[in-house]
């Protein structure tokens, strides 16, 4: 005879791993007197929630992909969820062979973080054009902003429109904001009073989250991918807040001649290599302070004022982040490119004549020259 009692595993409410009673260092702990209680949260989502804090547990990422991989069999609608400011890193690229033949909805987060004068059309397009030329195809696009709930109402309009009667996988790399989105299409779609774990730190989400809707299907939080070329997955920590804005951009431009430099904190270095005298103006987090110097005393001050007149990071954290690495790029002449350091942000070549840089980096983390993201009409 079929047993109906069998206990099934709990799983923590905030961030799907299954709970156990076992080892407070592993994933998914809770003390026992918790574990069969409705809505148990694992002991780390706790103390994010309530104390801002964060552990070094994480996942393996083959099981990420294992779990990516298993969408092509269902018939769901993909919301692929991506940072503004870190859109090329946030990306992920490989998804179309990952989803089959389901459709993505592009969900383009925190547009509040850009300045309020944007075009928001152009921005569309430039979406548009940039995903295809990464190798994904979209069904739709729309940009929005989860915490400022700026363009909420179109993401549920998409959602609702594209999903008829399938359930719906939310993806995207860590900290772009995809458990905050969620916690707000949950408040929509169902009368669950649950939420999930939402911090600013890397890989709040350990396993898939089944969110069941009031017409049976589900909404499916996946872990966010990791991707070490983010800068945001090297710093420490509490170096995040300095990085990583939460208020909108305010643009800084420089003029500069050839042979001088830019210092963001101890990050990152932006040589004006050759070129006519040109502006370029910087879109990174205000926590962030930029020094300007002559190319001939930049690695000078770099070995004299690490970790402390150049910060973040602090002396203490230096040793932790990889070692810089050099990269040539081309602007050339008469096309506007941005310079993106993924995880930092972007600098905006406004020159026509073309010039050549150099930007100093860790070592792994993407930079690139890319269409320019705000025109001369932002």
């Amino acid at each position: 005879m079929e047993n109906t009692n069998i206990r099934q595993t709990p799983h923590c409410a905030g961030c799907g791993i299954a709970l156990q009673s076992d080892n407070q260092q592993s994933p998914g702990y809770v003390p026992m007197a918790s574990i069969d209680k409705d809505d148990t949260i694992c002991q780390r989502c706790f103390r994010i929630k309530h104390y801002n804090e964060a552990s070094s547990i994480t996942v393996d990422q083959d099981e990420f992909l294992k779990l990516l991989g298993s969408i092509a069999s269902t018939e769901s609608l993909v919301v692929h969820i991506v940072d503004l400011l870190d859109f090329e890193g946030s990306l992920i690229s490989g998804l179309q062979r990952f989803v089959g033949n389901n459709p993505v909805l592009l969900v383009v987060n925190k547009i509040d973080l850009l300045p309020r004068v944007t075009n928001w059309n152009r921005m569309r397009n430039w979406v548009q054009k940039q995903a295809r030329e990464n190798g994904l195809k979209v069904a739709d696009v729309v940009l929005c902003s989860a915490k400022r709930n700026i363009g909420f109402d179109r993401v549920v309009e998409a959602v609702t429109t594209m999903r008829g009667k399938r359930d719906v996988y939310v993806v995207g790399a860590t900290n772009v904001g995809k458990s905050t989105l969620i916690n707000r299409l949950i408040s929509d779609y169902s009368d669950l009073k649950r939420e999930l774990t939402v911090s600013r730190y890397p890989g709040t989400t350990l396993d898939a989250v089944h969110i069941p809707l009031d017409d049976g299907h589900s909404i499916i939080d996946t872990p966010g991918i990791v991707y070490s070329s983010r800068l945001t997955e090297l710093v420490s920590r509490k170096d995040l807040g300095a990085i990583m804005p939460d208020k909108p951009l305010k643009p800084m431009t420089y003029q500069l001649n050839a042979a001088q430099s830019l210092f963001f904190g101890a990050l990152a270095r932006f040589d004006f290599v050759e070129g006519d005298r040109q502006s370029f103006t910087a879109f990174v987090s205000s926590g962030l302070t930029i020094h300007r110097t002559k190319l001939e005393r930049a690695d000078e001050l770099y070995a004299e004022h690490k970790g402390t007149l150049l910060t973040p990071p602090e002396v203490a954290d230096l040793d932790k982040l990889p070692a810089w690495t050099r990269h040539r790029l081309r602007i050339p002449s008469g096309k506007s490119q941005d310079i993106f350091i993924s995880g930092l942000g972007w600098i905006q070549a406004n020159g026509t004549s073309g010039a050549t840089v150099d930007v100093h980096a860790p070592r792994g983390v993407k930079v690139m020259l890319r269409d320019c993201i705000l025109g001369s009409g932002n």
